[in-house]
């Protein structure tokens, strides 16, 4: 017999597998803002976790992750190619810094990656 899995574990315990907040931005913070946060909505569906997301765009910051988010979370995700605002509350979560560009064209790619993170103690930063 084998020992159950660690995802497995947490999808018995939850009814999503991994709990993740992620923000989107973008340079200009129209389009791929919204679709990067898309994408997450979608991969989330998808591979069944949870997931709260925060847009910082044009019209400013929508959906604001707290701090019991964040500490409700497994993992954060920065789906952006500029700085965000407030990065600093994020400190001592595993963090993965991936690009839009990389998020919406290769987001099979994204999934392995988060897979990764997980067996990483928290505060671990990975960039993609």
């Amino acid at each position: 017999m084998t020992r159950p899995d660690k995802d497995d574990a947490l999808l018995c315990e939850r009814e999503h597998k991994l709990t993740i907040v992620a923000v989107t931005a973008c340079a200009t913070g129209v389009a791929h803002t919204y679709m990067a946060a898309e994408q997450l909505e979608k991969l989330a569906k998808e591979h069944r976790f949870a997931i709260k997301i925060e847009t910082q765009g044009v019209f400013g910051i929508k959906n604001h992750i707290t701090e019991k988010d964040i500490i409700a979370s497994d993992l954060v995700i920065i789906a952006s190619d500029i700085k965000i605002d407030n990065t600093d509350r994020f400190a001592g979560s595993r963090i993965l810094n991936v690009s839009i560009n990389a998020l919406l064209l290769s987001p099979d790619d994204v999934v392995t990656t988060i897979r990764k993170i997980l067996h990483f103690p928290r505060g671990k930063v990975i960039d993609v």
